[in-house]
């Protein structure tokens, strides 16, 4: 996977919600940029974005992405993902390859606008049929919030900038013979050393102190 994103289908937005909408886009394309680059392994997954879901599925190459309300049912969004998986690879991949604009297959907005209104209405006996089939199954997707990618992001980034460090090659002193018998021999008259500065050192003391 290179990234690069595709289409993204209908816009269904109003003035108000724009800058939201533009808030999830960038977030979305985040996530796919995480995909390609190998931070995100799972082909399935569910990520969660304040009060919503963005579901996304792998399949060939390709990364299908929708954007849900928190209170819409997520084995509903993997259909609908799977669905747009199917149509998808009913292109010529040959066509597919020669993308190299952001949301240029614009072949393929028509499809997911189609395919997005068959699941609008959660209550459709086939919606329905779909959400009964295999109950007793729970979907084995990981759940995440953004808020963890982001900052395993970070704290990739700041263990990049951190340069490089190599420990030292010890000396081969330190572990010579030769080193040990210079340890015995000085060691106790290094200390008696320092003892006996110690003990100059507190005698002029107390003799300023006597003489003051």
């Amino acid at each position: 996977m290179d990234g690069l994103p595709l289409a993204q289908g209908p816009r269904y937005v109003n003035e108000e919600n724009c800058s939201s909408f533009l808030c999830y886009k960038q977030q979305g394309e985040f996530i796919l940029k995480e995909i390609s680059r190998g931070a995100l392994i799972p082909s399935k997954m569910t990520i969660r974005i304040d009060h919503h879901s963005l579901n996304y599925l792998i399949g060939n190459g390709v990364c299908f992405m929708a954007l849900c309300d928190s209170s819409y049912p997520r084995k509903l969004a993997f259909h609908y993902l799977q669905d747009l998986q199917k149509e998808f690879e009913k292109f010529d991949n040959g066509v597919v390859g020669k993308i190299t604009r952001p949301y240029s297959f614009v072949k393929f907005d028509g499809v997911i606008g189609s395919i997005r209104k068959q699941y609008i209405d959660t209550r459709t006996q086939a919606n329905l049929s779909k959400l009964n089939a295999n109950r007793e199954k729970e979907l084995e997707i990981v759940t995440e919030n953004i808020s963890e990618i982001l900052q395993r992001k970070r704290n990739s980034e700041i263990s990049e900038r951190l340069p490089a460090t190599t420990p030292e090659p010890a000396s081969p002193i330190w572990g010579s013979p030769l080193l040990e018998v210079i340890a015995l021999k000085w060691t106790p008259i290094t200390a008696i050393v320092a003892v006996a500065a110690i003990l100059l050192w507190a005698s002029l003391v107390l003799k300023d102190d006597f003489i003051i």
